[in-house]
């Protein structure tokens, strides 16, 4: 079948015509917004040995920072409040707030002497210890001491850390009995 000369221009024209619009149309989708790529978070330690590793950092500067305080000087507790967050942060201000209006003192230092980790997700690490109190005596105005007789003198915690701004990257943010059956 042969096509009429007047046809061809025609068809031509409209192949032209759907051409530059294929073309139009490819042109306006490179410029339309792209969805922002999500950041993939890195975790904050390389390995859970270095997560372990700098929670245990942690505690022991915590520890260090506490028996370095006093409880007539409310401002010897800032280092103890900058590895502090959340619940720890909140429980501790209270405590202390609590010593200073009774106008008690500490004698002694708090130790630990078991660390045990639980699980880290690269950033947040959560670990078992026992802390030692039997050298910690609070001594009331007339210097009696107000801890129960019945105080043992270690004590099982169960302590979770998240990043924190600190030397070790890493803030506690809970401080509390081990929900499992882990004592010391």
């Amino acid at each position: 079948m042969m096509t009429s000369p007047a046809k061809t221009p025609l068809r031509l024209r409209t192949a032209a015509a759907l051409t530059c619009a294929g073309i139009t149309l490819a042109m306006l989708a490179g410029c339309s917004p792209q969805p922002e790529p999500t950041p993939t978070e890195t975790p904050l330690f390389a390995s859970e040995e270095e997560a372990f590793a700098a929670a245990e950092e942690t505690y022991r500067a915590y520890v260090q920072a506490v028996n370095d305080s006093r409880l007539d000087d409310s401002s010897s507790f800032e280092p103890v409040f900058e590895l502090l967050t959340g619940s720890a942060l909140t429980a501790e201000r209270e405590t202390t707030s609590l010593y200073h209006a009774e106008q008690l003192s500490r004698t002694g230092d708090t130790t630990f002497d078991s660390f045990s980790p639980l699980e880290t997700d690269g950033s947040r690490v959560v670990a078992n210890l026992c802390i030692d109190v039997s050298e910690v005596e609070l001594l009331n105005a007339e210097g009696q001491s107000v801890v129960p007789a019945d105080r043992p003198p270690r004590s099982g915690r169960e302590v979770t850390f998240v990043p924190g701004d600190t030397s070790n990257r890493l803030q506690i943010a809970s401080n509390h009995r081990p929900s499992s059956g882990f004592t010391c």
